[in-house]
C-alpha cells in the first residue's frame, strides 16, 4: 500500500497522511489537477466520487459528491486557497447539502498537500487541520482516517494504468 503513515496529533489538531509513489511529482500532481483522475480516488472504493466543478486556482471551488453502496449521494466542496503547481495545494474541505451549498452546521478542515521528489518517486503529505479537538474527534469518528487511507490506497492502481 502507498500510505506509509497516518499521524493524529491531538495537541496541534492535525491529521497527517504520508504516501509514497513510484511516479514523478508532475504525474502525481495530475491526480489533483485533472477532475477525471481525482474522482477515481478521492472517495473510498465503496464511495466513489463524481467531480461536478473543478477550479484549481486560488479562490476557486471544487464540488463533488460520493455515492454510497446504496446509491445515496453525499456532497462536498473545496475552496482553494493556494496552488503552486506541481508541488502544493491548499484548500478548505467541507460538507454540502443536496444543492452543493456548504452545510454551516458541519465541520470543515483546512488541507495542505505537499508533493516532493523522494527516491526517484514522489512523497505526498496531506495535512488536515481542525478548528477544535471536538471537530477533529467528530470527523475521526465519522471514519475520516480509514476513508483517507482507502482513497489514497487506490492511487497506485491509477498510476500503473
Amino acid at each position: 500500500m502507498t500510505v506509509t503513515s497516518v499521524d493524529k496529533d491531538l495537541d496541534n489538531l492535525t491529521l497527517t497522511l504520508i504516501a509514497d509513489f513510484s511516479a514523478p511529482v508532475e504525474r502525481v500532481w495530475q491526480l489533483w489537477a485533472d477532475p477525471r483522475q481525482l474522482e477515481r480516488w478521492w472517495g473510498p472504493p465503496t464511495y466513489p466520487a463524481t467531480v461536478e466543478q473543478h477550479d484549481l486556482t486560488p479562490g476557486g471551488d471544487v464540488s463533488y459528491f460520493m455515492t454510497s453502496p446504496k446509491g445515496e449521494k453525499h456532497y462536498g466542496w473545496w475552496r482553494v486557497t493556494s496552488v503552486t503547481s506541481p508541488t502544493s495545494l491548499e484548500f478548505t474541505d467541507g460538507f454540502a447539502d443536496q444543492d452543493g451549498k456548504p452545510s454551516p452546521d458541519q465541520p470543515t478542515t483546512n488541507v495542505r498537500v505537499q508533493l516532493t521528489e523522494r527516491d526517484g518517486g514522489t512523497r505526498m503529505e496531506m495535512r488536515s487541520s481542525f478548528d477544535s479537538r471536538e471537530q477533529m474527534e467528530q470527523l475521526v469518528n465519522m471514519g475520516m482516517v480509514e476513508g483517507l487511507q482507502e482513497a489514497v490506497g487506490q492511487i497506485d492502481g491509477i498510476l500503473a494504468g
